[in-house]
């Protein structure tokens, strides 16, 4: 039995060391979207691909039910301050997260600071029962 707990300590220490789901140190900003669907605590945040921070809180505005997510980026990573943000998916069906698509300011974001331009995530779900019933409704209209 012993055996068995200390394996399954050393494959949970293995797996948290491994997956980089820490805190990243570095400073924090924050943004504010109208839906974050797929967006965790520990959810990436990538600039052209390359991971340079995480999700480290999402929590919903009472006053105008937005979606605010702060996050950690790499101190050693300077964001411009018209830098935009928005909800990705590794692939049509893929793990989802934060894209950031630098500006051209020459001010930079500060901790503290909050990303202005974001777009949520899209409900893909939504889109594709909308294209369905509204093709079975064009059909039903010309007697197909």
């Amino acid at each position: 039995g012993a055996v068995v707990v200390l394996v399954a300590a050393f494959f949970i220490v293995f797996a948290y060391s491994t997956a980089d789901i820490g805190s990243t140190d570095g400073y924090k900003i924050k943004a504010k979207f109208d839906r974050v669907d797929g967006i965790l605590v520990g959810s990436d945040v990538r600039m052209s691909g390359i991971k340079i921070g995480s999700v480290t809180s999402t929590s919903l505005d009472p006053k105008t039910y937005f979606a605010e997510v702060s996050i950690s980026v790499q101190s050693d990573v300077k964001i411009p301050a018209d830098t935009s943000i928005s909800v990705a998916a590794e692939g049509l069906l893929g793990q989802k997260y934060l894209s950031l698509s630098p500006g051209g300011s020459d001010e930079m974001l500060t901790s503290g600071d909050e990303i202005t331009v974001t777009q949520g995530s899209i409900d893909l779900m939504g889109l594709v029962g909308k294209m369905i019933f509204s093709q079975t409704k064009k059909d039903v209209e010309q007697g197909n």
